[in-house]
């Protein structure tokens, strides 16, 4: 089962590089976290995708209400995650709700309508710094 998690939220043009990676492959699940702005202007089929609104003005809260959803609802051992739109608080609470529910994380991203991702270690990079 792979499941996508992307932050929908302020940022022009943002939410078209989000829109590529949802169309970049057949995942099993969606969730969107959307700011007021973005929930309700974000047109998504509902059978597509679920949005999920936090609270620009209790964070903290917020924060909570997505672990917990996470936890009741994600069953996998971990997720793809998008954070091309938003800002830096809401990123890093959106990683933190991730992690707190217990999944692993990989970083992906659309380029050339191709999904790709951000790998900690590349055996090619690695043999840059490390003689074998």
């Amino acid at each position: 089962m792979v499941t996508l998690i992307a932050l929908i939220s302020s940022g022009k043009g943002t939410w078209g590089q989000v829109l590529s990676v949802i169309n970049s492959y057949k995942w099993d699940n969606i969730y969107l976290i959307c700011n007021n702005f973005s929930y309700d202007n974000f047109k998504i089929d509902p059978n597509l995708a679920i949005k999920l609104k936090f609270d620009e003005k209790n964070l903290i809260k917020s924060f909570n209400k997505i672990s917990d959803f996470f936890k009741k609802n994600i069953k996998d051992f971990e997720v793809a995650i998008n954070l091309y739109s938003g800002n830096g608080m809401e990123h890093m609470i959106l990683v933190s709700s991730i992690l707190k529910s217990g999944l692993g994380i990989r970083f992906v991203y659309c380029e050339n309508k191709e999904l790709k991702e951000f790998k900690l270690l590349e055996l090619d990079e690695i043999e840059e710094y490390v003689e074998f």
